[in-house]
């Protein structure tokens, strides 16, 4: 459908923008980075060791926005690249637009607004994440399949116990 091919790439815009600019500058987002992951060491897997180094965190979310940003505006992998994007946003949603530190009233507004404007794309990735296209997904395919097999489960039993009572009936007839 034409309105996915102009969606996906209008949507991974931002993703691959901000991919390459943590890639090229992630100094800038270091610190903020370092103050979150001390925050988090203990509920989130791997923080600890993102904690060491948290250039690399940086990169290594950079390069997750680059990467998912091109798959999706690209249309491949588009469910994939979505579910990547939707959990990259929220550590960089969290490390720059943490509104509630802020103590200035208009950096507070200005980062509330970014934060929100996070959160409406994370809500448009989640749809892109559970788009099918128009086909059923496999959850749908599993149920179906199941009643399928129950059906036809159903009409193998009615079929066989009709044998059965005509093969009854033939053999009481050949005895008698």
């Amino acid at each position: 459908m034409i309105v996915r091919r102009l969606a996906r790439p209008l949507l991974a815009s931002v993703f691959v923008a901000a991919g390459v600019e943590a890639l090229r500058h992630p100094a800038a987002r270091t610190d903020q980075a370092a103050h979150l992951l001390q925050k988090v060491p203990g509920q989130v897997p791997g923080a600890e060791v993102a904690a060491k180094d948290p250039d690399l965190f940086v990169r290594i979310n950079g390069a997750a926005l680059l990467g998912g940003g091109l798959l999706l505006a690209s249309g491949r992998m588009p469910r994939l690249a979505s579910t990547v994007l939707a959990a990259s946003v929220v550590p960089t949603t969290a490390i720059e637009h943490a509104f509630w530190e802020e103590t200035d009233p208009t950096r507070k507004a200005q980062s509330r607004s970014l934060f929100l404007k996070n959160v409406g794309l994370l809500g448009g990735l989640l749809l892109a994440a559970v788009d099918t296209e128009g086909k059923p997904g496999l959850a749908w395919r599993a149920q179906h399949a199941t009643k399928t097999t129950r059906r036809e489960a159903r009409h193998a039993q009615r079929a066989a116990k009709r044998e059965a009572r005509l093969l009854a009936h033939r053999a009481q007839d050949v005895v008698s």
